[in-house]
């Protein structure tokens, strides 16, 4: 990239021409003179100096994704000629949700980093709408669903099932009625949830919920089951991430809706439920942007992927 794109790409990650200076390793003057120059030649100022942090005026918006443009394309060609060395370097990187980081993820990027150690592992964790907006703006090079994206930029790649299953704290009266469809954590780890009676969420009218916030899917599919049993049940909090779902649940504040992949440990503060519902059953798909090249240590990391997840 050339210096002064360099410069002004730097002054909008920043938001202060003093901020970038710094950064740049240049005195303010200096890169103010350099920015003034670009504006000129131009016509036009890229920057709302009377904005702080600043904004990028119209025509700051089309230089910087120009820039970024720019950027992916060196990126690319990067990959492509590492590609033909052969000589398994590059840099990865991956997006996903903090459930797929604590509980998903850890076993294949270890193996991964034993058999590809000068390969570089970024990773971002982020929710899934922020990371299906940083995959189409070509930012991070593949991410994670729970269902398949239905968008006609992105590329799925089914991976592995799995199943929400109904976590309440043990200590909830509800329990006392359905010990026949309870399972402990010690049963969930030996054996499928499948093999299990379903509840009949009805019978949970009358119990408190924490449930992930609005704009989450795994908070859509709660809806759904609520809206099939005809139960409106009270939500007492909401979170951002399903660990933390079940780290209240463990607390006794309410029941909740989680994986059965989160179950790793004994548990003995709370009982689980199978839920007979369609949106009970998720797809994981590993996704990636259709109109970027795939490098090859992208590639052997999708493989590695999907060989450990569907031999399990």
């Amino acid at each position: 990239m050339e210096s002064e794109m360099k410069y002004i790409y730097t002054i909008y990650q920043k938001g202060s021409f003093a901020k970038a200076a710094q950064s740049l390793y240049l005195t303010q003057p200096a890169l103010s003179i350099a920015v003034q120059k670009v504006e000129a030649r131009i016509g036009m100022p890229l920057f709302d100096r009377g904005q702080k942090p600043l904004k990028l005026t119209s025509a700051g918006e089309i230089y910087i994704e120009k820039i970024e443009e720019l950027l992916h394309i060196e990126k690319e060609l990067q990959e492509k000629i590492q590609d033909l060395s052969d000589l398994n370097t590059g840099n990865i990187k991956i997006g996903a949700t903090s459930y797929f980081f604590s509980y998903i993820l850890p076993p294949v990027l270890l193996e991964y980093q034993k058999q590809y150690p000068n390969v570089q592992l970024d990773i971002v964790e982020n929710g899934a709408y922020e990371l299906k907006k940083m995959l189409l703006d070509k930012k991070i090079d593949l991410t994670f669903v729970s269902r398949p994206a239905k968008e006609p930029n992105f590329k799925n790649k089914f991976v592995f099932q799995d199943e929400l299953v109904l976590a309440v704290p043990a200590s909830f009266p509800v329990n006392e009625a359905l010990s026949s469809f309870s399972m402990t954590s010690e049963e969930v780890l030996r054996s499928s949830p499948a093999s299990h009676p379903a509840v009949d969420l009805k019978a949970f009218s009358d119990t408190p919920f924490v449930l992930l916030k609005s704009t989450y899917d795994l908070r859509h599919r709660a809806r759904l089951f609520f809206e099939t049993a005809g139960i409106s049940p009270a939500v007492r909090m909401e979170a951002s991430q399903m660990a933390t779902l079940y780290a209240l649940t463990e607390a006794g504040i309410g029941a909740s809706f989680i994986s059965n992949r989160i179950i790793n440990k004994p548990s003995p503060q709370c009982l689980f439920y199978r839920i007979e519902h369609p949106e009970a059953i998720r797809e994981m798909n590993i996704v990636t942007n259709r109109h970027c090249y795939l490098s090859h240590p992208v590639e052997k990391f999708i493989k590695l992927f999907v060989d450990y997840y569907q031999k399990k």
